[in-house]
């Protein structure tokens, strides 16, 4: 027969090891639990450089897609036909990181932003860059009177790259600082398309247009510009 008085401490024992009846161990006075905050993932770093009209502009991406291709379809759809995936709003495939080098780039202006301007306008190619600077990829238009330059950062959308840059005119050797002149400020999202092509897109871009989309492809290394 077990001594009653035996029973009674095995039975608490057992009671402590249960998660539910262990009890949280105080903490010594005056001190108080924290919480660490990391600094923000890469994938927002955009964010906190981005100016306010921009983050509005990028926000409002997919209306841009839609008046764009509603103006331009009115009169050139079979142009947008022809250009396939790159004037497709949702074509975008993962891994969006072009190749550092050189490209040839053409423009294509959708949608009339002053009552002067036309739906559809398509220019010359040119040439231009993308290298690595600061660990973030950069492109750089070479060419023509006014050249975009700008940084790409990741987001939180995998299958694209948010582009914050500005412009150079006439022979300025380098763009002002992004975020140093609104006028000349430019955002837009860089998405690949297809096998070595790349699109540049630009919602509500400060020109004529409603949305531009420059398309890239890369160039041989002996037609790169001199």
């Amino acid at each position: 027969m077990t001594n009653k008085s035996t029973v009674t401490p095995i039975i608490l024992a057992l009671l402590a090891m249960l998660p539910g009846c262990t009890t949280k161990p105080a903490l010594p006075p005056g001190i108080r639990p924290t919480v660490e905050v990391g600094p923000a993932p890469r994938s927002d770093a955009w964010k906190a450089v981005a100016t306010a009209a921009d983050k509005d502009r990028l926000s409002r991406l997919g209306l841009a897609w839609q008046e764009a291709l509603d103006e331009a379809g009115k009169t050139n759809a079979a142009d947008i036909r022809r250009e396939g995936k790159l004037l497709l709003p949702r074509s975008a495939l993962p891994r969006p990181e072009p190749t550092p080098g050189s490209y040839n780039c053409r423009l294509i202006k959708l949608g009339s932003a002053t009552p002067k301007s036309k739906p559809y306008e398509t220019f010359k190619p040119f040439f231009c860059y993308v290298e690595v600077e600061d660990n973030l990829l950069t492109i750089v238009k070479q060419t023509g009177s006014q050249r975009p330059a700008g940084r790409l950062w990741e987001d939180d959308e995998l299958t694209r790259l948010v582009f914050l840059g500005s412009l150079a005119l006439g022979d300025e050797s380098t763009p002002v600082g992004y975020g140093d002149d609104p006028k000349r400020d430019m955002a837009g999202v860089l998405e690949r398309i297809g096998p070595f092509r790349w699109r540049l897109v630009i919602p509500w871009p400060q020109s004529t247009s409603k949305l531009d989309v420059f398309e890239l492809t890369p160039v041989d290394f002996t037609q790169q510009p001199q």
